[in-house]
């Protein structure tokens, strides 16, 4: 998912005064009308989920507007801006720092203890450092991801791996080996576009980020970034885009590749030849095997005239069954832990590792500048990878830039 940049100085200087007027929100033909605006394909199919809802609160009508995520970010900018908004937004868990930071979020910090299903405690433990910026409580886990290893069982075990690799030697060792076992073959597919690998690779070597101090250019960081762009100084990795991941997977061209949750369905759905020719495994691991989390938050709109209407909707997404349900009309992960003990989820081979893989795991930090600083990494890995660029170099600039972002 492409984020568009973040809430700049020229934005916030809009009077937060004239923000903090109400939404338009509220009577409408003697009923009230809750506004939910939510991105993408969860956004089509959250208006089939607020029927039973809808028939616990009479007179509230539920009104979803989807928003393609491409035009999301622009979309809540001028919420934030003119300050009419909708009443509870999806957001997804990277964008949190920014729009709590523009004051657009609602502090919901009065009111957890009237809503149990917003206890902290009832989420993965990544998960949780998206609910909060500044000491407030400003967002409750919605759905989760995170992100596992993808592998061709029967390619591997013909390289002499009959389990997955579970370290970053045994890694190296077996995408190096696939390589070589056929004429245009990658072992492991790494794209140069996701801003989560090398944070997840660094996380993995020990990489713990300091606001005050980001310290790219520590020994953790770089031995990270060494290890990455290895996989395409040594052929192991292709710079370049090339065949769908999806068809190469099939074809064996590019045996292992990381991926989220829902990589599954479009597995079973689109290679069906395939089964039982491949799985899921946790992230293979240095000092620690760390993944990303992340996924999506429901927030309330900070000038919203419907409080307690937009937190008892949040609550009823929140609970057990009704995460359960939007599993299955989603193909999303719950972020609530005790919907991981359903056999829907505990019984399936691949959904319990995810689930495993969620117990370790971590999210951006909950900075507003996380974005643009992700972003130049991936533009040092690129000169890296392409143009042979000095590493040292290279994350020495990157300190500066974060630096002078953060300020």
């Amino acid at each position: 998912m492409k984020k568009k940049g973040l809430v700049y100085s020229a934005v916030l200087a809009v009077g937060l005064s004239s923000i903090l007027a109400g939404c338009g929100n509220g009577e409408k033909d003697g009923d009230k009308t809750l506004s939910v605006w939510a991105m993408g394909g969860e956004g089509k199919l959250l208006s089939e989920m607020t029927e039973k809802f809808e028939k616990d609160n009479p007179g509230l009508d539920v009104k979803v507007q989807a928003i393609p995520w491409e035009s999301a970010h622009d979309k809540l900018l001028t919420a934030v801006a003119s300050g009419n908004g909708p009443d509870v937004l999806q957001l997804g868990t990277t964008w949190v720092a920014e729009f709590a930071d523009a004051g657009a979020l609602l502090d919901l910090t009065e009111h957890m203890e009237d809503y149990p299903e917003f206890d902290p405690e009832n989420y993965f433990e990544g998960a949780q450092s998206s609910m909060k910026y500044d000491d407030k409580v400003i967002g409750i886990p919605w759905y989760v991801e995170t992100r596992t290893m993808y592998y061709r069982t029967d390619l591997l075990e013909e390289v002499g791996f009959p389990e997955a690799p579970a370290t970053w030697d045994e890694l190296k060792d077996a995408s190096s080996k696939l390589s070589e076992s056929g004429e245009d073959v990658y072992g492991l597919d790494i794209d140069l576009n996701d801003q989560v690998t090398p944070f997840i690779f660094a996380w993995q070597n020990g990489f713990e980020f300091d606001a005050k101090n980001p310290n790219f250019s520590s020994p953790e960081f770089k031995g990270a970034i060494d290890y990455y762009t290895s996989y395409f100084k040594d052929g192991i990795s292709s710079p370049a885009k090339g065949v769908d991941i999806v068809q190469a997977f099939k074809d064996g061209k590019k045996p292992i590749f990381f991926s989220g949750p829902w990589m599954i369905n479009v597995l079973n759905d689109q290679a069906p030849d395939l089964e039982g020719k491949w799985a899921v495994a946790t992230m293979p691991a240095q000092e620690n095997n760390i993944s990303s989390i992340g996924g999506a938050n429901f927030s309330v709109f900070h000038n919203t005239e419907m409080v307690d209407e937009s937190l008892d909707f949040i609550s009823y997404m929140n609970e057990v069954d009704t995460q359960l349900e939007w599993m299955e009309t989603s193909n999303t992960l719950p972020s609530r832990l005790e919907a991981w003990e359903d056999p829907k989820l505990a019984d399936d081979e691949m959904y319990a590792t995810f689930g495993e893989q969620l117990e370790s795991s971590q999210g951006a930090p909950q900075i507003k500048e996380w974005e643009k600083i992700a972003q130049e990494l991936l533009a040092s890995i690129e000169r890296i990878v392409s143009g042979g660029a000095d590493v040292d170099a290279e994350l020495k600039g990157l300190d500066e830039k974060a630096k002078g972002m953060i300020k």
